[in-house]
């Protein structure tokens, strides 16, 4: 008799098979092959995926706001000159002055900014007592104006990309990752762009571990 499935609660999916599907889901492998692979229905495994993706992105938001050296960026995700292509900010913590690694606490948030919007991307959680880290973009101007304590910045438009310990490093690193991994998807909902965007920053965050066993941790807490 294989054991009650105690991590997603009121399912017909035994624990067993449970766990192979979370394997699956670590692995990035799509929907219809995890499908196909633990002979469960579609509409099953996206009912699962969409209650992990949702359970990933409040642990990463149970992360912020956080204090200290902080890089801040913005990027654009969509095609160009597509209607409703999202500016997204994101920001890392770095562990210590001139560090940066796979350790680090890391928030995003999407905004529906146009394209070269004066508009500062202030909403959303905090970085009190913060040194921020960004690039030339007005839109950061007078931070320190705003309770930051420090904001030092690179000017990429003038070749510049680092300067001391002053660089975006840690974030352009995530940057980087977040676009490989959602362009193999060829292209996500608009209404659960957010979800996958957390998902790569669990991903991210903890991409020195096995992502099987820290998604079991955490639903042994909390159950789906």
């Amino acid at each position: 008799m294989q054991g009650k499935n105690r991590h997603f609660r009121r399912s017909h999916l035994s624990k067993a098979k449970f766990r192979v599907i979370i394997r699956s889901f670590a692995l990035d492998l799509p929907a219809s092959k995890i499908a196909e692979l633990n002979d469960v229905s579609r509409p099953t495994i996206n009912q699962l995926l969409l209650k992990l993706r949702i359970g990933v992105a409040q642990v990463c938001d149970a992360s912020s706001p956080f204090s200290g050296e902080v890089e801040v960026d913005e990027s654009y995700f969509g095609a160009r000159h597509v209607c409703g292509r999202r500016v997204v900010e994101q920001a890392v913590k770095r562990l210590s002055s001139g560090s940066w690694n796979g350790n680090e606490k890391s928030t995003s948030r999407s905004s529906q900014l146009p394209p070269k919007s004066s508009h500062r991307l202030r909403s959303g959680a905090r970085y009190p007592c913060s040194i921020i880290h960004s690039d030339g973009w007005r839109g950061y101007n007078g931070l320190v104006d705003m309770g930051y304590k420090k904001n030092f910045r690179v000017h990429h438009g003038e070749n510049v990309f680092t300067r001391g310990n002053c660089h975006i490093s840690g974030i352009e690193s995530f940057w980087s990752y977040a676009k490989r991994r959602l362009a193999k998807l060829k292209g996500v909902p608009r209404q659960t762009f957010h979800l996958h965007l957390k998902e790569c920053e669990f991903r991210f965050h903890h991409r020195e571990e096995n992502i099987s066993d820290r998604i079991l941790i955490l639903l042994r807490e909390n159950p789906l």
